[in-house]
C-alpha cells in the first residue's frame, strides 16, 4: 500500500455498526460502515470500530482487519439519542484512552454523524490526529422538510452540525444533495468537503435472488399470486410510510400487498400505529404487512422478489436502498425532491416523482405495474445503475482524501 495509511478509528457512538440495519437506530449507516471497514481492510487499512457499549466494554475482531471496541460511556443499556450528548464527553475520555495508548498507531479519526464528532474532535486535537466527519443526515436538511407532526430537530444538533464542519479537516458527503446543504445551510468551507457515494454489495444484491421467491414469502407470511411493493427503512415520520400507505389506497383494481420492512425507531411506536389505523381506515389493513427489521439475506432475497420499492421520505442525503433494490432489478419510486436524484436515475432505475401528492404516487405505481415490459427494461437498466457503484470504489476514494490529510 502506498496510501501511508495504516490504521483508522471510525466512530460510531450512538449506534453499533453490527446492529441490524431497520431496527432501534440502526439504518444504511450502520451497513454503510461495516462495508467500508470490509474494503478498507481488504487494501491494507486496519480499521478500528468504536461504539458505545450497551453492556460490557468489549474488542471483537469482526472481519479481517477490523475491530469493533464497545466502550463504557453513561449507564448500562440502550439510551434514546436525545440523552447520548450528555454521556459525549465521558465516551471521548474512552475514546482517548483507548487511542492514546501507546501500543498501536492512529492515522485518523473519522466521526460518523454529529454524536460522534463533538464526542471525538476534542480526542483528534488532544493527540494531533486529522479529524474527518461523515454527517450522513443532517439537522438543517431534516428541519427543512419536516414531515407532519414531527418534531424538529433540536438547536444543539444544529450548531454542533455547524461547528463540526468549521473545525474538521475533512467531511464526506454521500451526495450533491448533501453538499449542497453542508455549504448553504451548515456553513461547511466548499474546500473541505468530498463527494463519495455509497456502494452496492451486488453479489447480495442479485437479480439472483428471485429463485428464492416461493421461500422468502412464505417466511414471511406472503401470499402468491398477488405483487408485492416494499418500504424499507425504521418506521418514523422522516421515512413517510404514510405516503406510501395512501398512495396504495389510491389504487384502484386489485391491490399489491405493501411490505413494511423495518422497526419503530425509539419514541416512535405511536407513529405505528398510526399508519396501521391509516390503513384500516382506506380499506387496505389486510394489504399491509409490517414485517420488522429484517436479515440482509432475507432483504435481498425481499426485494428481488417484489416489482416496486417505493422510499418516500421526506428527506434522503442519497438512499442506499435504492442502489440495493436497483441491484436486484426492482425498480424503484422516489421523490426528485431529495439526495435520491443520485441513487434514483429517472427512467432507468425507476422513477422521480413531482411531489408528495399520494394521487400523483399511485399514478407512478399502476403505470408500471399496468405495463409489464416498461417494468422488464426497467429492471435490466436498474440492475446496470446499480452496477456503477460498490464498496470498493468507495474505499478506494476514501483512502485517498485519508491520505491527503495525513501528518508525518
Amino acid at each position: 500500500m502506498t496510501s501511508g495509511v495504516k490504521r483508522v478509528a471510525m466512530v460510531s457512538m450512538h449506534t453499533s455498526p453490527s446492529a441490524r440495519a431497520g431496527t432501534g437506530d440502526a439504518g444504511g449507516m450502520n451497513v454503510s460502515l461495516l462495508a467500508t471497514a470490509a474494503e478498507l481492510a481488504a487494501r491494507g487499512v486496519e480499521v478500528d470500530l468504536l461504539t458505545r457499549a450497551t453492556a460490557d466494554p468489549s474488542a471483537t475482531l469482526i472481519a479481517p482487519g477490523v475491530t469493533l471496541h464497545e466502550l463504557r460511556a453513561g449507564p448500562r443499556g440502550e439510551l434514546p439519542k436525545s440523552e447520548l450528548p450528555t454521556h459525549s464527553d465521558e465516551f471521548g475520555e474512552s475514546v482517548s484512552r483507548l487511542l492514546g495508548r501507546g501500543d498501536v498507531s492512529y492515522d485518523i479519526i473519522h466521526a460518523h454523524y454529529w454524536l460522534s464528532g463533538i464526542a471525538t474532535l476534542p480526542v483528534a486535537l488532544e493527540l494531533g490526529l486529522p479529524f474527518v466527519q461523515s454527517f450522513h443526515t443532517l439537522g438543517a436538511m431534516k428541519n427543512r422538510r419536516l414531515a407532519k407532526g414531527d418534531k424538529p430537530e433540536p438547536e444543539r444538533r444544529v450548531l454542533s452540525e455547524r461547528f463540526l464542519a468549521g473545525q474538521a479537516d475533512a467531511i464526506i458527503a454521500g451526495s450533491s444533495a448533501e453538499v449542497a446543504s453542508l455549504i448553504d445551510q451548515v456553513g461547511a468551507p466548499p474546500g473541505k468537503v468530498w463527494v463519495i457515494p455509497p456502494g452496492v454489495d451486488g453479489d447480495l444484491f442479485s437479480p439472483e435472488r428471485v429463485a428464492a421467491s416461493a421461500s422468502i414469502r412464505a417466511k414471511l407470511g406472503l401470499e402468491t399470486g398477488r405483487p408485492v411493493i416494499v418500504v424499507v427503512g425504521r418506521v418514523q415520520p422522516l421515512k413517510g410510510q404514510d405516503l406510501a400507505i395512501r398512495a396504495i389506497g389510491a389504487l384502484s383494481g386489485v391491490k399489491p400487498i405493501l411490505a413494511i420492512v423495518g422497526s419503530p425507531t425509539p419514541g416512535a411506536e405511536p407513529f405505528e400505529l398510526s399508519l396501521r389505523s391509516l390503513a384500516a381506515e382506506l380499506g387496505i389493513g389486510d394489504d399491509v404487512r409490517f414485517l420488522g427489521g429484517l436479515d440482509r439475506n432475507d432483504l435481498a432475497e425481499l426485494l428481488a422478489t417484489s416489482a416496486l420499492t417505493l422510499l418516500p421520505s421526506h428527506s434522503e442525503t442519497f438512499g442506499l436502498v435504492a442502489l440495493e433494490s436497483a441491484a436486484t432489478g426492482t425498480p424503484v419510486i422516489g421523490s426528485r425532491s431529495t439526495g435520491l436524484v443520485e441513487s434514483i436515475a429517472d427512467g432507468i432505475s425507476g422513477l422521480l416523482l413531482p411531489s408528495r401528492d399520494p394521487e400523483v404516487w399511485a399514478a407512478g405505481i399502476s403505470g408500471l405495474l399496468s405495463n409489464p415490459r416498461k417494468l422488464l427494461e426497467l429492471s435490466s437498466t436498474a440492475r446496470a445503475h446499480a452496477e456503477r457503484f460498490s464498496w470498493g470504489t468507495a474505499a478506494a476514494s476514501l483512502i485517498g482524501v485519508y491520505a491527503s490529510l495525513k501528518r508525518s
